[in-house]
This record gives C-alpha cells, structure tokens and sequence, in this order.
C-alpha cells in the first residue's frame, strides 16, 4: 500500500533521535553560513551606496571589516554544516544496515524466500545509499530554510510590512508549493524507477548464475535483448525523472523573477510616498533578490525525494513487515535433550494440505528414518522441527516441552539442520566450515571434514583448508559442497541432527563414510535423516515412510 510521503519522512526522522544534538549542530550552523552569505551581498550594496556619496549608517571601514569577517565565516560555517551533516548521515546509514539486516534475519526462512535476490541486493546497497541524500542533504536543509527564511522576515519588518508579506509569499511558493505540488505529480516516477532498477538486478544476477545453462540452450540473443529492453525502460523512467527537475528548476525560475519584480515596484511605489528611504529600498530589494539560496535549495530537494522517498518506502517496508513467527525468548531453554515427540501434526501451505495426523517418537541414541518421494512432505517436516513453520494443529514437543514454549535461539543452537543444496561463502574452506562453531580448535574442524569424508579433498588441494573458494562455491561439485554442509553439522556438535536428503549428491563410497560416522556419534544425538534412498535408510533405528502427507 502507498504511503504519504510525509509519512515516510516523519519514520526517517524518527531515526535521528539519538543524534538530534549534532542535527541542531549542523542547523545552526547552515543557518548562519546563508545569513553570512546573503548579508555580505547586503553589505556590499550598502559598501557601494556609501562610495556613491548617500548617506549610511555604517562607514565604509567599518563595511569592508564585516564583508571580511563574514566572507571568513562563510567558509567556516559552511565546512562545519557540511562535517556535522554527513558525520549524521554515515552514522545513520551504519544504524540502517544493522536494522535491515535484523529484520531479513528476521523475516528468513519464509518470508525472505519470497523476495527476489535481486530487489534485497537493490535495497540493501542503492536504496540504502540513497538515503544518505535524505539525512545528509534534505533534513538540515529543510530546517534551514524555514529558520533563516523567519529571521529574513524580522529583517523585512523592520523596513516595511509589506516587505515581509512580499517575502512571505516567495519563501512559501518557491520552497513549500511548487516542490510540494511538482513532487506529487511524479511521485510514481521515482518508485517505477527504483523498481526497475531492482527487477534488473534480479534479472542480471539470474543470467550470471545461469550462463551456462544460457549457452547451452543457445539462449544468449534472447537474454541480452531481454537487458537491453530492461535497460532502456530504466532510461526512460530516468529520463522521466529529470525532466521534471527541469519543470521544477523553470517554475521556480519564473517564480524567482515575478516575486523580484514585485518587491521592486513595491518598493519603489514606497519610496515613491516616501514611506522608506533609499536605503530602504535598496536593502530590501537585494535581501531578497540574495536570499533565495534556502528555499530554492529546499525546492531542489523534490528532485532527489522522488527517489529517496521511493528508497525510504521500500526501506521502511522491510524494516515494518511482520515475520510469519515471532521468536520465543521469554520461554525455555533447552538443557539435556533425550526425546521428540510429535502428535497429530497437520500442516498445509495456504489451502494445500502438506501433512495430515502425523505421529512419531525418538528417543536419544536414535536413528529416525524418513522415506518416500519428492513432495511428500519431508522436508516440511524437518522445517517444522526447526520452527519455521507452527502446525496448524497437533504439537512437536522436545522433553515434552512444546516449540512454542521454547527459546528459539536455544531451539536452534540444539540442533545441526543439513539440507540438500549447501550454501558455500566466498571465503576459504576453513572458513565456511568454522562458521558453524566460531570458538571450535582448528583440530576440531579437521575432525570434523573427516567425519564428512572431505578432509583428503581438501588436503589434495594447494592451499588446503586456506584455499579460497569462488563465489557460489562454483569450483566445487555438488558433492563436494554438501560434504562441507555435514562438517558444519558435525562441528556444530548439536544435540538434535536433522539432515535433509544428505548424501544425495554423493557417491556410494562417500554415503557409506558419513553414514559410517553418523553411527559413530549417534549415542549421544537424536537424527532424522531423510530421504528417499533405501540403501540410506539402512543405517536406522526406525523407518517411517511418508506418503501424500501421511504416514504409511
């Protein structure tokens, strides 16, 4: 659903809190950076009117020493609003990607299968990027102008109070109507364009992953033309975008010189009636023809917000959306583990029944077999035991304690959970075995690749367990990946082993050796392991066979 875009600025700001001091910091010290900047054009007109021979109220020493110091200030000001707004800005984004990163960690396992790898890599670097543009660019700017623009209008009172409704009415066009107005009108714009540009990265990802399946079905012509298309519907939703900015830049242009013209006769009918002096006339005239700066700044900013406001939704959008399950943490941790039990489970996925009254038991020191086709089910089973997924009847209890009353990280940290398809990290071997128990010996993680039957892979290999994996794990086999994903499993040394189909991609000899080493630690471990090899289920205590969501 579309959100107001002021809305989703006020959930922006809403962020800045922690840092509202260095924010009003930065402020201060823009708003005094463009009164130096407007007041030195100010004085230098008085500087001239004084050499012209009329009469001031400043001398022109005393002229020349404050266009000095305000020219010096100037720059200081302005290197001091531009450090304190993006050290806001950095920080903030630091903040974003440990917020985007929890939530996808907490939307896994469902919700985050859903999402196309292409739109979260969009979202996790460009839009997240973008959003610097909002805090370092858009908030100081916007309270900027509103601030320097009131102490203008004191200024304007001073002279005349026509002045200050003139000046009044150019701030509020220039910097609040037409960006407000212009903004709305090409809203969808900005968000067609984020959206592009995130189906393209889907899209470019899917044809790097599938190259070789593209070359073998000699589908390269259809696939780069398919880019090409998607490329040129990119550049015409950016073009789309500028040429709004030029509508912007040219209404606030024509803006810019009905309001000057309107001061001048203004003033000029004034002094005419001798209601201001010349000096009058003049100051009021070239304040505001050199105040402009904040609120054209400010109108500017509906060039950028068409796609900070499109990166900030679709930002927001994650961060607000809802997992499927929330984790326990008020609940139990699990101590010594000695049995399973699950009853009259049933599961469907939307209205297609998965599982229906299943019911099994395993005690510690058991092998639990479960057989049967794809599709049947197993998989899910072993996602519910996980806790991806509540039944929608029945219970899944460990020591009689249901899931639900369980401390989903003390769930998880009790249990190795091994599918078919290993994902490999683009980091050494080592590396990517470790990663299941970070303190573990480095004789611990050769243990464990030997229990896998990997450990002389890895050794025939030059750099041995330092030898760097390509992206995608594209070097290794399939087999040789999922050996990786069993030494995870035996490092991690958890109490509770499902494994899902794990020795699938494995030759006999290779099923035989885990098989083997699974027997070995099994005494003190509950296993599920599931698949639909008979020879597999050799090695197990009990076999249940699944079929169309029932056991049979």
């Amino acid at each position: 659903m579309r959100k107001n875009g002021f809305i989703i600025m006020w959930h922006l700001l809403k962020l800045v809190t922690p840092l509202a001091h260095i924010m009003s910091f930065t402020i201060i010290m823009g708003t005094l950076g463009f009164l130096a900047a407007i007041f030195i054009i100010v004085l230098g007109a008085i500087g001239l009117v004084n050499l012209a021979g009329f009469a001031t109220h400043f001398t022109f020493s005393q002229i020349l020493t404050a266009l000095i110091v305000l020219a010096i200030a100037r720059g200081i000001l302005r290197y001091l609003e531009q450090m304190s707004g993006h050290y806001i800005a950095f920080k903030l984004l630091a903040l974003l990607r440990d917020k985007v990163f929890t939530a996808l960690r907490r939307l896994a396992f469902d919700k985050l299968q859903q999402k196309p790898s292409g739109q979260l890599l969009s979202l996790v670097t460009n839009d997240i990027e973008l959003l610097e543009v909002f805090y370092a660019h858009t908030i100081a700017p916007i309270a900027i102008a509103i601030l320097t623009s009131a102490i203008l209008l004191m200024v304007f009172g001073a002279i005349s109070v026509w002045f200050v409704l003139i000046a009044l009415l150019a701030y509020l066009t220039i910097g609040f109507i037409l960006p407000t107005i212009t903004t709305a009108m090409a809203r969808d714009e900005g968000r067609k364009y984020r959206e592009l540009v995130g189906e393209m990265n889907d899209y470019f990802l899917d044809s790097i992953r599938g190259m070789k399946e593209i070359q073998l079905f000699g589908y390269e012509d259809q696939r780069l033309a398919q880019i090409n298309q998607r490329s040129q519907a990119i550049d015409q939703a950016f073009f789309r975008i500028k040429a709004q900015e030029s509508k912007v830049r040219a209404y606030t242009e024509i803006a810019v010189s009905l309001f000057n013209m309107l001061i001048l006769a203004t003033g000029l009918i004034l002094f005419y009636y001798q209601q201001i002096d010349f000096s009058g006339l003049l100051i009021a005239v070239i304040l505001l023809m050199s105040s402009y700066g904040p609120v054209i700044a400010l109108s500017n900013l509906s060039n950028n917000l068409l796609q900070t406001l499109a990166s900030g939704e679709r930002v927001l959008g994650l961060l607000h959306e809802k997992p499927v399950l929330d984790d326990v943490k008020c609940g139990v941790n699990l101590a010594k583990i000695e049995q399973i039990n699950v009853t009259g489970l049933h599961f469907a996925y939307a209205d297609e029944q998965i599982l229906s009254n299943i019911n099994l038991s395993l005690n510690k020191g058991q092998i639990l077999g479960i057989h049967g086709r794809s599709g049947s089910g197993k998989s899910t089973l072993l996602k519910l035991l996980m806790r991806f997924y509540d039944p929608q009847s029945g219970h899944i209890q460990i020591n009689g304690i249901d899931l639900t009353q369980i401390n989903t990280q003390s769930l998880r940290e009790n249990m190795a959970y091994i599918t078919q398809q290993t994902y490999i990290f683009n980091e050494s071997i080592y590396e990517n075995i470790i990663m299941a128990k970070r303190h573990a010996s480095q004789q611990q993680v050769i243990e464990a690749a030997k229990k896998a039957s990997i450990h002389d892979f890895i050794m025939s290999l030059p750099e041995g367990y330092e030898t760097k994996i390509t992206e995608l794990g594209n070097s290794l086999s399939d087999g040789e990946k999922q050996r990786i994903g069993i030494a995870r499993a035996f490092l991690h040394n958890a109490p509770i082993i499902l494994l899902d189909e794990p020795t699938s991609n494995l030759d006999s000899l290779n099923e035989a050796m885990v098989l083997q080493a699974l027997l070995k630690v099994k005494q003190e471990k509950l296993i599920i392991l599931v698949s639909h090899r008979t020879s597999t289920m050799q090695i197990c205590d009990q076999v249940i066979h699944i079929e169309n969501g029932r056991v049979s």
